[in-house]
């Protein structure tokens, strides 16, 4: 029920956030700017070779959106979604999600979704992605789409698969958690 929460919230909010995606694409991992493998996070260190792997890439195609004025250059909406928080769990923060990638393909370098955390200068702060694959295009019956070596979770009450990815953000409930003790509203 808590997962619910904050997609119904983020899909009310976010209609015109959804809908505002354009046909832009993501530019290549940055060459000078990125994180590769090596510099990931030490909170990355417990989790195996291939998520470290698909962090660090997932890492270095997002550096350049710690900026959200370069993710608005690429099609990420340029209104700012409500914020969802669900105490005492944590927050999720601000959802900017591309419309013209929520197909039935995941892609590590292209998060259909992604998450900012409110500041007190008012400049949002990049803190992770999200995955989304609709029923629409991969029935709710049907194995879930998988992703980093995880299952997506259903929201059946907006007929979509997810996974969160706290990328740029610690988060102590993990990686894959919905909430993060660390972003608040």
């Amino acid at each position: 029920m808590k997962n619910r929460f904050w997609i119904v919230a983020a899909l009310n909010v976010g209609g015109a956030v959804l809908a505002a995606g354009a046909s832009a694409q993501m530019p290549p991992a940055a060459a000078d700017g990125g994180q590769s493998e090596a510099e990931l996070p030490e909170w990355a260190a417990g989790y195996d070779e291939s998520v470290r792997r698909d962090l660090a890439r997932v890492r270095d195609v997002t550096a350049p959106f710690r900026d959200i004025a370069e993710a608005q250059k690429v099609g990420y909406p340029t209104t700012m979604p409500q914020c969802l928080e669900n105490q005492p769990h944590g927050g999720m923060g601000l959802h900017y999600g591309k419309q013209d990638l929520m197909d039935a393909t995941l892609d590590v370098e292209q998060p259909e979704i992604l998450v900012y955390a409110p500041t007190e200068s008012g400049k949002p702060r990049l803190v992770g992605v999200e995955y989304i694959v609709p029923y629409s295009v991969w029935d709710r019956e049907r194995k879930p789409p998988t992703i980093f070596g995880q299952d997506l979770r259903r929201a059946d009450g907006l007929n979509l698969w997810y996974l969160h990815v706290w990328a740029w953000e610690p988060n102590e409930k993990g990686l894959f958690d919905d909430w993060n003790p660390a972003v608040k509203c």
